[in-house]
């Protein structure tokens, strides 16, 4: 198995680099786990590689707040250091610098 290292990091905000929604990264997984049932409901001509991280976000768009599965390579940072809404932020982590939240001391999973 092929060692990969992930682009971003936990805490971190991204955004999608086609759909408009952002968030903050809760978790990463080495490479896809998710179900297949999930994989192929994802449009062949856009399905990403299963090899690469994928990221847990507490994800919001315009309107409305959700958790999303992403991968590595459908990610940019975002750096506009407006606060994420989606209402678990707060209670996992605490706001950082631009771009950032840390996690909160005490949540484990």
């Amino acid at each position: 198995m092929k060692q990969r290292n992930a682009k971003f990091e936990i805490g971190q905000v991204v955004r999608h680099r086609v759909f408009p929604f952002r968030g903050v990264i809760f978790d990463v997984d080495p490479e896809y786990a998710n179900t297949e049932e999930w994989w192929n409901a994802i449009p062949p001509e856009i399905r990403p590689s299963k090899d690469q991280p994928f990221y847990h976000l507490f994800a919001e768009n315009d309107d409305t707040e959700y958790v999303a599965y992403v991968s590595e390579q459908n990610l940019v940072s975002d750096d506009s250091d407006r606060p994420v809404r989606h209402p678990q932020v707060d209670a996992l982590f605490d706001k950082a610098d631009a771009g950032h939240y840390k996690p909160k001391a005490t949540y484990r999973h």
